[in-house]
């Protein structure tokens, strides 16, 4: 052959030999220049040239991605993908849990671009198999938000989480308490606590947000409060101070009037002195720690008959349902609760602070219907305890009340 047939018929682009064992061996260069070898080997030449093709093609399109990009550890990227989101401390928290009890195990000692569709699916059905599909959808959806940033790095060129309402959560509705079995709950847990019960069912309040409640945070004459701060508690039992859980959580609620008085008796015997005392503390003075709390509020719920499954959180599910029976808008019970939403219906509505006045004015009209003293013959109702005059005693009679 000439060496002009010869020139005709070397490779412009990459290079293809034949193995030992018969296959062929494609090489392309990157970017920089340098051969590299492909992934596979071809039991044809033909099938090594459609392959240098598409890579070339790919960098001819500027969507070629350099394998030795994508060769990480998950476990090392995972880890740093966390870091740099400057997440909640209870986010943060959730989110090193799932990746080291859910996708660790599967995927950590893999490189990132090793992580395949087919990998995500044999690992979601074993977790299917193993745990609950609550926390394998949180478990899917923090992978899937890891390999999108992947993607964005040209680590990838697609996200191999591609199944179809595998993050979608579908938690078991929530129980709601009736007004008289709030009321129950409140009578049995004791005094300190009482108004615990009560604002965290007819004020919509998060347990974080009770923690943190403060004097200051109260207007007994507006018959109001503050939600500014929020206190959740790892599980180390480390109490993070901040604020609430959404923007829309810092807001003003307003009271229901039959609330007012056990407000006033709650200040005047529990709460820390000074605008910026706490307004639920401990026996000892020491703040609201969720694992002494959670005893008191089992033993209460068991006495007052609610079932096992009813948490504290539950309550703020009673009093979302209570507010939403009076037939407000829904933007006032966004408000109200302290949620956010996206959606653009709620663009049109808005919320004043008549309306919240007026929201509170029905949740008191109702309760105060729903624990009326029974009629003659009528069916029994809760009863709203009245003022009790604190008594005048030594400070060995304050320390026994509960």
């Amino acid at each position: 052959m000439s060496a002009r047939a010869r020139g005709a018929s070397r490779r412009r682009f990459g290079a293809i030999r034949k193995l030992p064992s018969g296959r062929y061996q494609a090489r392309y260069p990157g970017t920089d220049g340098m051969l590299r070898p492909a992934p596979d080997t071809y039991e044809t030449k033909r099938d090594a040239e459609v392959f240098l093709a598409q890579i070339q093609a790919d960098q001819t399109r500027g969507d070629w991605i350099d394998p030795a990009d994508g060769e990480v550890l998950f476990a090392e990227y995972a880890s740093r993908w966390i870091d740099e989101r400057g997440l909640a401390p209870t986010t943060d928290e959730l989110y090193r849990r799932l990746l080291r009890l859910h996708l660790e195990p599967t995927f950590g000692a893999l490189y990132v671009n090793a992580i395949s569709p087919a990998r995500v699916r044999s690992w979601r059905a074993e977790r299917l198999r193993a745990t609950g599909r609550t926390t394998v959808a949180k478990s899917y959806r923090l992978l899937k938000a890891v390999m999108e940033t992947a993607v964005d790095d040209d680590m990838l060129r697609k996200n191999p989480c591609r199944i179809r309402g595998a993050g979608r959560e579908e938690a078991d509705e929530r129980p709601v308490a009736t007004v008289a079995q709030v009321f129950a709950v409140a009578d049995v847990i004791g005094l300190r606590w009482r108004l615990m019960v009560l604002f965290g069912a007819f004020a919509s309040m998060r347990p974080e947000e009770l923690a943190e409640l403060r004097r200051g945070d109260i207007d007994l004459d507006a018959g109001s409060l503050w939600v500014r701060r929020a206190a959740p508690e790892l599980n180390t039992g480390h109490r993070v101070i901040g604020d609430p859980k959404s923007r829309a959580g810092k807001r003003e609620i307003a009271l229901p009037a039959f609330l007012y008085e056990d407000l006033r008796r709650h200040l005047a015997w529990f709460a820390e002195p000074g605008g910026d005392g706490l307004v639920f503390v401990g026996e000892k003075g020491a703040a609201l720690r969720g694992t002494t709390f959670g005893r008191k509020w089992r033993r209460a719920r068991d006495q007052a008959g609610l079932p096992d499954g009813f948490r504290f959180y539950d309550l703020r599910h009673t009093g979302n349902t209570l507010a939403a029976d009076t037939g407000a808008k829904l933007k006032d019970l966004m408000v109200r609760a302290g949620q956010s939403s996206e959606k653009a219906q709620l663009i049109y509505q808005h919320s004043t602070k008549e309306h919240q006045r007026r929201l509170a004015a029905d949740i008191d009209h109702d309760v105060r219907r729903q624990t009326q003293p029974p009629q003659q013959g009528g069916s029994r109702s809760a009863t709203i305890h009245p003022f009790v005059p604190r008594p005048s005693g030594s400070g060995t009679q304050r320390a026994r009340r509960r």
